[in-house]
């Protein structure tokens, strides 16, 4: 296989991503709870603006594109253009803290704008890259590209809503751009991502690997599609579709955390914990309660139509922050810190991406106390992360305050683990 890249080069980014990413996670979540503690408005409203401008654009621009690349080699990676993402995303970052602060919705917009227009390059790089049938292909890279898409459609989102806000009653932007639907957009090219990973690195490797392939390809369309068909009869009001499709998503994930569990069982028994894998387990469960708490989000969302606030009745809010929090916290934090774990220490190892090609990313790359430390990581992340969840039912704001900023340093304990692990300080000459 051709280096995507020098050695020095991806491995210098691919650092840089972690630091920078690592941070903003857990900024999003102590802004949280220190708004929590303080009662401060401006906290509480910042900080999923924080976790989705931030990691979930640099998320897909530069991880997403470690991942794709590692299939089809030909969709090379220019560290120096991965910088300026970088720096564009943590100067949209700014533009929507300073929007929020003051109240500058046009601000907002322009920041909006920018990314919408950062997301075309890679975009653009991909489709005139690789042809139809070699997306199609591979099933993985079928969820890779649409990341991509969803992140472009979610940066729109952000650009119509600042618009909306500085100019409320034009009657053009549709009744629902509202904050609410930007978060929930932006959190689908996330959990495409770590679906298409999934399948990548577990199901892929399996012995009934031809079976694996046609229900993965089956998951996409139930996936992706039924997402898609989620937001039409959301903006319908059609309750029985949304509870239809809610329940099929439901009992996939119910599949995928049973088949996953018992992939583990195996790999366990024959290799061994893999703290990574260990961390996308938890992800699934938080992902099964999101699904959960989403049917229950339905149930008491009946009658009232999408873009109110609150989207829900008041004594049933915990509910709605529940469904969200978990997806967050849960599911998208504790998948992607799996992937991390898994992803990185391969890059850092050879400074290319041949062992995500064509080894194994799965051996044991990471030091024994490494490891040891991420799992201790992982117990104080599931533990903090369902405090918070729980407080929510409980109304207990010091317990989802503390839960908060416990998880935000657990979070960012991430950096001090690999940036100490031999295979970061000396890659393949250790």
């Amino acid at each position: 296989m051709t280096p995507v890249t020098s050695e020095p080069s991806l491995r210098g980014i691919t650092r840089t991503f972690l630091a920078v990413s690592v941070i903003i996670i857990s900024v999003a979540v102590l802004v949280g709870g220190l708004g929590v503690l303080t009662d401060n408005a401006f906290l509480l409203k910042v900080h999923p603006y924080i976790f989705f401008v931030g990691f979930g654009n640099l998320a897909i621009l530069l991880f997403n594109r470690y991942l794709t690349s590692a299939i089809y080699p030909e969709l090379r990676i220019n560290p120096a253009r991965q910088r300026v993402f970088i720096g564009l995303v943590l100067l949209a970052l700014v533009m929507v803290s300073v929007a929020v602060a003051f109240e500058l919705p046009l601000l907002k917009a322009a920041a909006g704008l920018m990314l919408m227009g950062v997301v075309v390059v890679p975009l653009y790089e991909i489709l005139t890259t690789l042809s139809v049938s070699k997306i199609w292909n591979e099933v993985s890279v079928r969820y890779y590209i649409f990341d991509v898409v969803f992140l472009l459609n979610a940066n729109l989102g952000l650009f119509t809503l600042g618009l909306k806000e500085a100019f409320p009653d034009n009657g053009i932007i549709p009744f629902f751009v509202t904050q609410s639907s930007y978060f929930l957009g932006s959190s689908f090219p996330l959990s495409i991502s770590v679906m298409g990973f999934l399948y990548t690195y577990a199901w892929r490797k399996s012995s009934k690997k031809e079976l694996a392939k046609q229900l993965f390809s089956l998951w996409f369309y139930l996936f992706v599609g039924g997402v898609l068909y989620f937001l039409i009869v959301i903006l319908l009001g059609d309750y029985l579709g949304m509870m239809l499709i809610s329940h099929i998503l439901t009992f996939g994930v119910m599949a995928l955390l049973y088949t996953f569990g018992v992939f583990l069982r195996n790999y366990f028994r024959n290799n061994f914990a893999h703290p990574a894998l260990a961390f996308l387990l938890g992800g699934l469960a938080f992902l099964f309660a999101t699904s959960a708490f989403g049917i229950l989000n339905i149930y008491y969302a009946k009658g009232i139509l999408f873009g109110s606030y609150p989207p829900i009745r008041g004594d049933k809010m915990w509910i709605y922050h529940s469904h969200t929090h978990s997806a967050l916290l849960g599911w998208i934090t504790l998948s992607f810190t799996g992937m991390i774990y898994i992803v990185l220490p391969a890059i850092q190892k050879l400074g290319s991406l041949d062992l995500l090609h064509s080894g194994d990313p799965l051996d044991q790359l990471l030091d024994e106390h490494t490891m040891n430390r991420a799992f201790v990581q992982l117990a104080l992340m599931l533990v903090s992360g369902t405090v918070i969840i729980v407080s929510f039912f409980t109304g207990s704001d010091l317990a989802l305050g503390f839960g908060g900023v416990v998880y935000a340093f657990a979070a960012l304990y991430l950096l001090r683990n690999l940036f100490h692990d031999p295979v970061f300080e000396t890659g393949d000459n250790q």
